[in-house]
């Protein structure tokens, strides 16, 4: 629950404006990386149109291709997302006829498998996604592509 907007506004005010101003004018993380991923996931989009799906659906199935047969839970876990999410996303996937899901060992939880044509859109789609991590390493050249990787995983 946030702080009402009085004690918010009096917590601001013990900021010297000039302090505020200065931390302000710097570049945003959060908004810098947000741009820039915007303009990655486009290229990837673009590429791998012909499959049918998009680079946050085509990562999905990568995920499920490594750990099938996984449970939502588990998948959410290795994706980092909430379950709920990763439930949303799995249905439309299922829909495409691109992933199955069964019941787990325990019946209250559900599995994630590829499908054939799952596999075949992973099998079709691997070389176009290819080609954009090639094309942004060398954007970026091997030095900086290695040192943009390692500083994301830092975070």
């Amino acid at each position: 629950m946030t702080a009402p907007v009085g004690r918010r506004r009096a917590a601001l005010a013990t900021i010297p404006s000039r302090a505020y101003t200065r931390v302000m004018n710097a570049p945003c993380y959060c908004t810098v990386l947000r741009a820039a991923m915007r303009r990655i996931a486009a290229s990837y989009d673009a590429a791998l149109e012909p499959v049918g799906v998009n680079i946050a659906q085509f990562s999905l199935l990568r995920t499920v291709r490594r750990a099938a047969p996984v449970t939502l839970t588990e998948l959410g876990r290795l994706t980092e997302l909430d379950r709920s999410t990763i439930g949303r996303n799995v249905r439309v996937l299922e829909r495409m006829g691109l992933l199955a899901v069964g019941r787990g060992k325990d019946q209250r939880e559900a599995t994630v498998s590829l499908t054939t044509a799952g596999a075949q859109a992973l099998d079709d789609g691997a070389p176009l996604w290819e080609s954009v991590q090639g094309q942004i390493e060398a954007r970026l050249g091997p030095e900086h592509a290695d040192s943009l990787r390692a500083a994301l995983n830092a975070l």
